[in-house]
């Protein structure tokens, strides 16, 4: 289930990534939110009640509702037109959380590549939280000419982890691919950190390579 539940939160930060970028409507990506947001609350819900009491299970599984709730509002903000500075500051306190659930990854569980993920994912709600809690539009003290704003910055890092914490991983789990071993956390901490550092540059590519809205 874990594979599957990466999968299509690869898919909908994909398309949440194209949605900050300006490639999608807000209620273009309501739908996908939902859907996604629903199967991210029952499955955990499913897993809970049926896990007999195993703590490992069930710490494995609340982590799911940090991004089922988020994508359930994410969707309800994009369908109605809500304001997100609730949505934001629920960003914090996943951001809060994420980095308590790499740390139980980690030390606990001895599962450093999913720590790592979870770092990923701590990095980029930190960032929701700048954009919609805080209102943040860049991430110096001042914007200048030229400069890509938070949102784009977010989308690109949005957009990327969709496939590298969320697709690929999933999809290496579903295949029998993915181990707990020194090459997969390299490879994980390699290309999270890549997105970090070159997002601000990526972004200004991905804005400047977007079509040219129609008259």
């Amino acid at each position: 289930m874990a594979a599957v539940g990466l999968l299509y939160v690869g898919a909908i930060l994909f398309v949440n990534g194209l949605f900050l970028l300006g490639r999608i409507s807000p209620k273009g990506a309501a739908p996908l939110n939902l859907f996604v947001g629903c199967l991210q609350v029952l499955t955990p819900t499913f897993l809970i009640f049926t896990a007999g009491g195993d703590r490992e299970v069930i710490a494995g599984a609340a982590g799911l509702y940090l991004f089922g709730f988020t994508y359930l509002w994410v969707g309800l903000n994009n369908l109605f037109g809500w304001r997100g500075e609730g949505l934001g500051w629920f960003s914090a306190f996943v951001t809060g959380c994420a980095l308590a659930f790499a740390a139980y990854s980690g030390f606990s569980v001895g599962d450093w590549p999913s720590a790592v993920l979870w770092l990923q994912w701590a990095a980029l709600w930190a960032l929701f939280f700048l954009l919609l809690g805080l209102g943040k539009t860049s991430l110096g003290g001042r914007s200048s000419a030229g400069e890509v704003g938070l949102a784009q910055i977010t989308g690109t890092v949005c957009l990327i982890q969709g496939l590298i914490t969320g697709a690929i991983p999933g999809l290496l789990m579903l295949f029998g691919l993915w181990e707990n071993n020194a090459v997969t956390l390299t490879a994980v901490a390699v290309t999270g950190a890549a997105n970090l550092l070159f997002a601000a540059p990526l972004s200004r590519w991905l804005v400047a390579a977007a079509p040219a809205e129609r008259g």
